[in-house]
């Protein structure tokens, strides 16, 4: 993987392009090509950078970190608990948002798990590990991938400030470490799978907090609602 072959948003790669002339990620980029070669990798290769590219760097309002991608073929498309369109039923994971947001905001999204629209609005929804292979939960963790997106919450922590980051499980939580708290909003609650949600994630609120925060910053808040057709 070298800069002039990554297909990243300039506002990114001017930040952190220099990470794919590291070592690390060199040998990330071994592994990877290896496993295409007899396996399936989720998602698709254009979309490995999909939350970046989603949310240029400038325009990050909130953070949400995932732990790796969905295993099922069909399901992830780059962005962190997020499905492709028409996906349902959702996973148990993002059905149980679903239900936060709707006790939360009133916010009823039921219906889609496509949360490009998020995205758009400056919700970077980031896996720690942006690869998987199909079928195998965290199979591609401790390869590299970590490395990389602690740079990119090093880099939001130290450029930006009076952002969200919504850390929901311990997985997330590690990276807590590299955020300073005095100048953002971290959000912490167990996971919202069906293991954790009711240890204290329903109930949590975090949307509305967000929400609240970022009009006291003299922003935007996020508009949750996703539409009820993405066609």
């Amino acid at each position: 993987m070298n800069q002039a072959s990554i297909q990243l948003d300039p506002s990114w790669l001017q930040r952190i392009g220099d990470q794919f002339d590291q070592p690390y990620m060199a040998e990330l980029k071994a592994f990877l090509k290896a496993e295409k070669q007899h396996k399936q990798i989720l998602p698709k290769g254009h979309q490995w950078f999909q939350a970046l590219n989603s949310t240029p760097f400038d325009q990050v309002k909130v953070v949400i970190l995932g732990q790796d991608p969905y295993p099922t073929p069909g399901h992830a498309h780059g962005l962190c608990f997020s499905v492709q369109p028409h996906v349902l039923p959702l996973p148990k994971s993002l059905q149980n948002i679903n239900k936060e947001l709707l006790q939360d905001l009133g916010v009823d999204n039921r219906h889609c798990g496509y949360l490009q629209p998020w995205a758009d609005q400056g919700v970077l929804l980031l896996n720690a590990v942006l690869t998987v292979e199909a079928g195998k939960p965290g199979s591609h963790q401790n390869k590299g991938w970590e490395r990389f997106t602690d740079k990119v919450i090093e880099t939001l922590n130290q450029e930006r400030s009076g952002l969200v980051f919504f850390l929901w499980g311990g997985y997330a939580q590690k990276k807590g470490r590299l955020i300073d708290a005095s100048r953002h909003l971290v959000l912490q609650s167990p996971h919202p799978s069906p293991l954790s949600a009711y240890r204290g994630f329903f109930g949590s609120r975090p949307f509305s907090q967000a929400n609240t925060w970022l009009q006291q910053q003299g922003q935007t808040p996020i508009d949750w609602q996703l539409p009820t057709s993405t066609s």
